[in-house]
């Protein structure tokens, strides 16, 4: 089947070759190869996107645009911005015919229609952008809007939302408010669009509190929005951009539907992906990093196999072992007036706060004793560096801005959660639990 293919190539190209001197209607010719491409490569859908600048600039000079107008200067404006599609799908149609054929005609038509190069270009007529959605490129692909394309005939999606900040403290999409010490790297994230993962690092030298020193984004491919894409930050550098130095999703048509924004130099950034419908902020706090998600519970849980999937601390929450009890700890603390954990004995923190000093401290940001106000007062006493107490401030403030459930927003209950098949059921209290498994012994005696 090759060969035949070949023959009508060369065939339409010598159709371009023939549009000079004496070649009566230029726009005739034009109109009579398009079709001949639109019939050859029925099967292309992507990643070359050839046919799509065929039609638009089909769709620009038909109609209205009679044969006889190709000298309007509205035909140069229609032939620059072909160019303009042209080059925004050339790197991924180097091997395709159509597109090279396509390329050398507009070359063509350009000098024989004395086309400036630059100049205004048309448009291709699209959708009208919500308002306040005016970050998004006015020609990105319906199928790059989260909500437009996922849920076009459904109800608003379900938003869910998940944080990691302090010594880590992790509240899961599920609402979960968990302290873990998981030192080393972690998935945070691992669907089929994204992946997170946090290498957290102690804080002090042989102590069990640790923090959030490096994080990584994977952005996956997806569709003709976004090529892949990573970001990257650590410890005193929080950059503006992904890791190849771009600040959206590359060169797919829908690329601007992914889009970093520099709120605060070196200290906040925000990450839109508007084709999964989700937003991350990132924070530098301090030395560590803080990180929170705003996501549709469809992609949340978007993964092949759910059942068979590793650990994913933002879904399934830390692992039993790396939990930390630390409500039953800041009791302790209380009575003893500094930090300490279960374990050999550690150093003392830099600053020595007590349990009165350290609450009043927490209490000038976070007026509302909830698990928020409970881990920053933990914090200080562990750690003794008031950074911890703005770690705390910043994560509720971002869950107020990211949670769509604003009576959600403070959290009480315990925060350590026992894993679900082979542990108590989720928000069991421990203490219930432990009785519970009495009374069955004392039934089988």
């Amino acid at each position: 089947m090759r060969p035949p293919r070949e023959r009508i190539v060369v065939k339409a190209r010598a159709g371009w070759m023939g549009m000079g001197r004496g070649a009566g209607s230029t726009a005739l010719g034009l109109f009579q190869i398009l079709p001949v491409f639109l019939c050859i490569f029925p099967s292309v859908t992507s990643p070359c996107k050839i046919l799509k600048c065929n039609s638009e600039f089909w769709a620009a000079t038909s109609g209205s645009h009679h044969l006889g107008a190709e000298e309007a200067p509205e035909f140069c404006t229609a032939l620059r911005a072909y160019a303009h599609c042209t080059r925004r799908t050339a790197r991924t149609c180097r091997g395709d015919l159509a597109y090279h054929s396509a390329v050398h005609g507009i070359d063509d038509l350009m000098v024989q229609h004395n086309c400036s190069k630059d100049g205004p270009t048309s448009q291709p007529r699209l959708r009208t952008l919500p308002p306040g959605d005016s970050q998004e490129r006015s020609d990105s692909p319906e199928i790059c809007h989260y909500e437009k394309s996922f849920h076009r005939h459904s109800a608003t999606p379900n938003y869910t939302h998940c944080g990691l900040f302090g010594d880590p403290h992790l509240r899961t999409f599920t609402d979960t408010f968990q302290t873990c010490k998981v030192q080393g790297a972690w998935p945070l994230i691992d669907n089929n669009y994204l992946n997170v993962q946090v290498t957290n690092t102690p804080v002090l030298p042989g102590s069990s509190a640790t923090a959030t020193s490096k994080l990584t984004i994977i952005f996956k491919s997806f569709q003709e929005c976004v090529d892949q894409k990573v970001y990257q930050a650590e410890m005193d550098e929080l950059p503006a951009a992904f890791a190849d130095g771009s600040k959206n999703g590359g060169d797919k048509h829908g690329a601007n539907s992914l889009k970093i924004t520099e709120k605060v130099s070196g200290q906040h950034i925000e990450i839109q992906a508007k084709y999964i419908g989700t937003t991350i902020v990132v924070r530098q706090v301090g030395r560590y990093l803080t990180f929170a998600v705003r996501m549709p519970e469809e992609v949340v849980n978007a993964v092949e196999d759910r059942d068979s999937q590793g650990l994913y601390l933002c879904l399934r929450g830390c692992p039993l072992n790396q939990q930390i009890d630390f409500q039953t700890i800041r009791s302790a603390q209380a009575t003893e007036g500094r930090a300490r954990r279960k374990g050999p004995s550690l150093p003392a923190p830099p600053e020595a706060f007590t349990y009165e000093t350290a609450t009043a401290k927490c209490r000038e940001k976070l007026p509302v004793e909830d698990l928020y106000f409970q881990s920053c007062v933990f914090d200080l006493l562990t750690t003794g560096d008031v950074n911890f107490m703005l770690a705390a401030y910043y994560a509720f403030e971002d869950v107020k801005m990211l949670h769509s459930n604003k009576d959600k927003l403070h959290l009480y209950e315990r925060t350590r959660e026992l894993a679900p098949g082979n542990m108590a059921p989720t928000g069991t209290h421990p203490t219930l639990w432990v009785a519970l498994l009495c009374l069955s012994w004392l039934c089988l005696l």
